[in-house]
């Protein structure tokens, strides 16, 4: 069996696989997205296709709607010759459920895969067309945090940003860039609204895109190659809104497991491939079935009826209280905590963690114990539920091949606001954080991580950090099994309010937090004993 247009023709041998194939007619979805699109999203990668793509197929499945999306890529364009072209842009998505069974489906709602490349005249007149169509109502992204960064640490500009501004909207390379002349062809052409909407997972998405937009039109204006007028336009957010979201589906890597599962069952051309930009992708896509998406509810020149797809349209307020909700309660800092110690004590696999009785405890208490008395309630969604499902359901899911050390990269960037918040809730309700625990122990486990020494004494490589370096030379003279080598190391980092949103020695936990690092450095089986006495 091939997945292609033709392939799924045969419904027998794909239903006697247990693959459920499309209801409508993919090829005149396609034609009908192709003459006049209403949805584009850039960034095509996992999290759009079995997520995004299958918000578009259920709309298209109850009739509602009789259009896909556009897809386009920014920035890995062998994903486009690779991953949809020899597939007519189906998506065979994998639900990995915690039983231990899947639910498989082709997707056929991805219509068109274009590069977004101004060098190819070809693919930059299509997207010119595409935005010049007034009935176009949304632009989406999935493109991670980085790619709307235009600057530098030092506050510069990225070389290849300067680079696009130098340059104008004719030869735009980057996405931010890209986008910005695209609006401009709108305004040259229909002058019509769009909604521009970041999906990526990140605190104030909308806010974060609208602002590396607009500062390119300004740089733009600056060099004389827009005027006035296309400023108002973008800036205007009854024309052109940019509203706020937040997605949550763990989308890991494909996992060579579900291709052999899908090659045995007679599906063909299922292997990963890895791309020359390093994108670790397949034709299938696995992930988890719990999933929420919930979206500022601005759309200036209408929508799809999202809301039928399971998506929670709302206002920007409700959306920042569910994102703040899930990154500073319920998920992101459970995941942290066992990032962080899976990796001094040996796993691989994040699911095997929520076995380890002290590990299962220490979440438990960050999540249910410490951190919901000061969890915001988005009134949308349950905290409790939502952390309930996390706990019992998302992390122990033994078929998520999701790992400790893809979970610890960027940690530093990351642990502000997931202990951070809390922290300042607890100083701001009771005057001090003292009663806290979980959190200190999760801090503590994060700066004896740093080490890169795991509980038996042996070495371990850290993940990615933008600060690692300068991390590890705080806790200089720092040695395993030798706790006099602590001379007061943590000091500068812990009062780090840049790091941790908040002084934590004037919160009341930066001594317990060095104490708990003491008991860890120990020796030998320290990490595990400190765990166990404080839980």
């Amino acid at each position: 069996m091939k997945l292609s247009i033709d392939g799924i023709k045969d419904k027998t041998a794909w239903e006697e696989a247990g693959i459920k194939l499309p209801a409508y007619d993919v090829r005149k979805v396609a034609e009908n997205t192709k003459a006049s699109p209403v949805w584009v999203h850039f960034g095509i990668g996992n999290i759009f296709r079995i997520f995004i793509g299958g918000i578009a197929d259920s709309l298209i499945e109850q009739g509602v709607s009789d259009k896909g999306i556009t897809c386009v890529e920014t920035f890995d364009f062998d994903v486009v010759d690779k991953i949809y072209e020899p597939f007519d842009n189906l998506v065979m998505a994998v639900t990995l459920k915690e039983d231990g069974s899947t639910d498989k489906r082709v997707l056929g709602s991805l219509t068109e895969a274009v590069k977004a490349q101004s060098a190819s005249r070809q693919a930059w007149s299509r997207l010119k067309e595409i935005f010049a169509n007034p009935q176009l109502e949304m632009i989406s992204f999935t493109i991670t945090e980085k790619g709307y960064a235009l600057r530098d640490a030092k506050g510069a500009f990225f070389p290849f940003i300067q680079s696009d501004i130098d340059n104008g909207p004719d030869k735009a390379v980057s996405a931010m860039a890209v986008v910005a002349a695209l609006l401009f062809e709108r305004f040259n052409t229909c002058k019509a609204p769009l909604a521009v909407v970041s999906m990526d997972n990140c605190s104030h998405n909308g806010e974060k895109l609208r602002n590396s937009i607009t500062e390119m039109v300004r740089e733009w204006q600056k060099k004389g190659y827009v005027g006035q007028d296309f400023a108002d336009y973008v800036n205007d957010e009854n024309v052109i809104s940019f509203p706020w979201s937040m997605i949550d589906k763990i989308t890991p890597r494909p996992a060579d497991s579900v291709a052999a599962a899908l090659e045995q069952a007679g599906v063909e051309q299922m292997k990963p491939v890895i791309t020359s930009k390093k994108t670790y992708i397949a034709p299938f896509v696995n992930a988890e079935g719990p999933q929420y998406l919930v979206i500022e509810d601005r759309f200036p020149n209408g929508r799809p009826q999202l809301e039928k797809a399971g998506v929670y349209m709302t206002d920007r307020d409700t959306v920042n209280k569910v994102e703040r909700m899930k990154v500073t309660t319920c998920l992101n800092p459970l995941h942290t905590a066992l990032a962080v110690y899976g990796c001094i004590l040996g796993y691989n696999l994040i699911a095997d963690e929520m076995k380890d009785k002290e590990l299962s405890e220490l979440v438990r208490r960050i999540g249910l114990v410490e951190g919901m008395p000061v969890v915001t309630d988005p009134g949308i969604i349950s905290p409790e539920k939502f952390a309930d499902e996390v706990l019992h359901v998302r992390i122990p899911n033994p078929f998520m091949p999701d790992t400790p050390q893809r979970i610890a990269t960027d940690t530093s960037q990351k642990v502000g606001i997931r202990y951070g918040e809390t922290i300042k809730a607890y100083v701001e309700k009771e005057g001090s954080a003292e009663s806290l625990t979980a959190i200190p122990l999760a801090i503590a486990g994060w700066c004896r991580y740093l080490l890169g020494v795991d509980d038996n004494g042996e070495s371990f490589e850290l993940s990615a950090d933008p600060m690692a370096e300068e991390l590890k030379a705080q806790l200089d003279g720092v040695r395993f099994a030798e706790p006099s080598s602590y001379t007061g190391q943590l000091k500068n980092l812990l009062s780090n309010a840049n790091i941790f949103g908040i002084n934590l020695y004037e919160a009341g936990i930066g001594d317990k937090i060095e104490e708990l690092f003491v008991e860890e450095i120990a020796g030998k089986g320290a990490v595990r004993a400190t765990l166990k006495k404080y839980l």
